[in-house]
């Protein structure tokens, strides 16, 4: 069988051992971390951003499909092909090993390349006494800066909303079908493709940083913005009807912002935030939605200071998190979290070989880490156990500076209503354990579903964003979704009213029955989802998004498919 003509030009560029066709060992970078797999010519692996211009651009000709990926960490499907029903070949791009990251002044900005972690950067700006967008959760699974913004990824930290930025250096294939770079990082590199990527690969450019211009100044359209500088006052107005945010949300839908993968991006920069000097961290135990509802309110609407961390978790979830999400808790406690990405990685590669020999029982890994975990004792705190007993409802509540003197003159008064529940204020053992258990949570999840297959149907995995005023945030499913469901999870980031809902199914139940039902429900509550995972190739994209993906890639080559968008290229200039 003779090979594609792609395939000897892109070995040209990056070497054989870049170029991956053998469909055995594109197996991993084929499928998502969850669900979904499909075909591909070719998996690259380019090492500089000339070479992933160059292999870009040998697609393009070739009349490819291009899916871009970095470290795989998506849960709708929307970093890998899906199925094998696309009209032209599909070639995915790997872009991990284009890792650079450039400080911009002191660091108050940076510049990140496509395969730059947010564990990186978070471990770069730590020196300086700045941080990231996001710390924890998808950082320690080695998910990167570009596919944050890309997708409009949220996060635990209530004062800086989703990833977001205008300044941007991207490729993109235009009406005619033609590919060029648009440098809109406002950073002088240059004229051609290939010299401005080498000038910003070697970093010979300005790296002063420019202050952003305050809320106060005129909007003279000269300056960008590199973060969502309005997301606090979004998220204080508590009596809104629409949710603070959400993957959908067009205001913040800005060219590389939310492509999904639509564009190839080559980089962006983005905002850093100072460190607080001081924090801690208060664990809340309550019997009471309204409780919770009434303090969310008073925290948004009357303290000068937000909080850094407000994240709940429910009884089932604390418990599955405990008993599965073991391994994960200590693996963080115990190795910390800079190599946590680098397990992930290799979990992966190992279950997809695994999986190809037949004799060994399923997901084997999941059972040797669960096995594992069970002969440590007991790994979370005592007082935190004790609120397991007496409460359903759980809040990890961190507060910085300012918001300290706050917070502690407001949880005596709110908790002295014993129906409130109760509080105390974690000691740094309590408080890192509260932060890892809730981490561990979603990984927890899939692991229950995965061990208990011959006992439990499949897994519903929904983020959902509720309106800001919502008063009943606690779902209340019909007794005939009830009686389908063998557990519901739920676990989010309250303050900005995002959850986690994971169904665990009972046996031979139809799952995309049951999604359908559970979106309707949602439809009518004003709720949106997907929150931030986006919508990959699981959820329908809503007409916003759809003509946002059809203007950044009018001829359907970057990632066809997702939103349930067709696969098909679409017609262009130079086709007719």
């Amino acid at each position: 069988m003779s090979q594609h003509p792609a395939v000897e030009k892109f070995q040209n560029v990056l070497s054989q051992e870049h170029v991956v066709t053998n469909p055995r060992r594109t197996e991993h970078y084929r499928s998502g971390w969850r669900s979904g797999i499909g075909t591909a010519l070719a998996v690259l692996f380019p090492q500089t951003l000339v070479e992933y211009w160059r292999v870009l651009d040998i697609c393009i000709t070739h009349n490819c499909i291009v899916i871009m990926q970095a470290a795989k960490t998506g849960l709708t499907e929307g970093s890998t092909p899906s199925g094998d029903d696309y009209d032209r070949e599909v070639v995915v791009i790997n872009t991990l090993a284009m890792n650079q990251l450039i400080m911009l002044g002191d660091g108050e900005q940076i510049v990140s390349f496509p395969g730059t972690t947010l564990h990186k950067l978070e471990k770069t700006l730590k020196p300086l006494s700045r941080s990231p967008h996001s710390v924890i959760g998808s950082s320690g699974l080695g998910a990167t800066v570009v596919g944050g913004v890309a997708n409009n990824s949220g996060g635990a930290l209530v004062k800086r909303g989703p990833a977001y930025t205008e300044l941007a250096l991207f490729a993109q294939v235009n009406e005619q079908g033609e590919l060029s770079l648009i440098n809109h990082l406002g950073i002088d590199l240059g004229n051609s493709p290939e010299e401005m990527l080498q000038n910003l690969e070697n970093g010979q450019f300005d790296h002063a940083y420019v202050a952003p211009e305050t809320s106060d100044t005129p909007d003279t359209g000269t300056r960008k913005q590199a973060s969502a500088r309005n997301y606090q006052a979004l998220l204080r107005d508590v009596d809104a009807d629409t949710p603070s945010r959400y993957n959908a949300d067009t205001s913040r839908l800005y060219e590389a912002s939310g492509c999904a993968g639509k564009l190839a991006v080559f980089a962006v920069r983005l905002d850093s935030f100072p460190v607080p000097k001081k924090e801690k961290t208060f664990y809340i135990g309550t019997n009471s939605a309204t409780a919770l509802t009434n303090l969310r309110r008073k925290i948004l609407g009357e303290f000068t200071n937000l909080p850094e961390v407000g994240e709940y978790m429910h009884r089932d979830i604390f418990d599955v998190s405990q008993n599965y999400g073991k391994d994960t808790f200590l693996s963080v406690k115990h190795f910390g979290t800079d190599r946590m990405p680098k397990l992930f990685a290799l979990k992966g590669r190992i279950d997809s070989t695994l999986k190809n020999v037949k004799w060994l029982p399923s997901h084997l890994s999941d059972r040797v880490m669960q096995f594992v975990a069970s002969l440590f004792p007991q790994h979370l705190p005592k007082r935190l156990l004790e609120y397991r007993e007496k409460y359903e409802h759980y809040l990890i509540l961190k507060v910085s500076d300012g918001g300290i003197a706050e917070t502690e003159a407001f949880l005596p008064e709110f908790f002295a209503d014993k129906g409130n529940g109760e509080y105390f204020e974690c000691n740094a053992e309590e408080a890192t354990s509260a932060a890892l258990h809730r981490f561990a949570a979603a990984g927890a999840a899939i692991r229950y579903e995965l061990l208990n297959q011959k006992q439990v149907g499949e897994l519903i995995a929904l983020d959902i964003a509720l309106r800001r005023n919502e008063f009943d945030w606690v779902e209340q499913l019909p007794a005939s979704l009830q009686d389908k469901i063998d557990k519901p999870l739920y676990y989010g980031h309250f303050f900005c009213h995002v959850f986690h809902q994971d169904y665990v199914l009972k046996k031979g139940v139809d799952a995309k029955e049951v999604k359908a039902e559970m979106l309707k429900i949602l439809d009518a509550r004003g709720a949106k989802y997907p929150a931030e995972h986006n919508v990959g190739h699981l959820y329908k994209a809503e007409d916003g998004v759809v003509q946002f993906y059809k203007k950044l890639d009018p001829t359907n080559t970057f990632n066809p498919g997702i939103g349930k968008m067709e696969k098909t290229k679409r017609n262009c200039a130079c086709c007719l």
